[in-house]
């Protein structure tokens, strides 16, 4: 097992390193998207000016390189790490969802990654009561589901 695979007692699909590595990365990507473009690397903002739907100081080749980097590299990290291929219901399901969430971002004003990372680190007070909201309701979530007796991890 390599070093970034090593798992929690208990927990035996945990990788608390590649996750601290993973965490890491994140937060440099986004202090670097910060002082050297002077934005917040929100995802769902970049996203949005990548497709048109906002303006922005950010050009919108920067704003695609930035959307078609982000699954890129994680397919090159997955191929190089040796990590299993995840399974996907399609492509169907999985525009459908991304639309929703796109929905629920602007709504929103900002997706996890925009309001937990970058805005926590800010203190913004709007991303303080957002990521309060998303754990509440993921923390809800799993609850219910264990009381119906539905298996949250399998």
């Amino acid at each position: 097992m390599s070093l970034l695979g090593t798992s929690l007692p208990g927990f035996p699909d945990a990788a608390p390193l590649a996750g601290l590595a993973g965490g890491v990365l994140i937060g440099l990507a986004a202090a670097v998207m910060l002082l050297g473009a002077g934005r917040i690397a929100g995802v769902s903002g970049i996203a949005a000016r990548a497709f048109g739907i906002s303006a922005s100081s950010l050009p919108r080749a920067a704003a695609w390189a930035f959307v078609i980097g982000l699954p890129l590299g994680a397919l090159i990290v997955m191929n190089l790490s040796g990590a299993a291929t995840p399974d996907f219901a399609g492509p169907v399901p999985l525009v459908i969802a991304g639309l929703i969430v796109g929905i629920g971002t602007r709504l929103g004003s900002g997706c996890t990654s925009g309001h937990g990372v970058c805005g926590m680190s800010r203190l913004s007070q709007r991303s303080l009561v957002a990521t309060a909201t998303f754990m509440a309701t993921g923390f809800a979530t799993v609850a219910a589901m264990n009381l119906l007796g539905i298996e949250v991890l399998s």
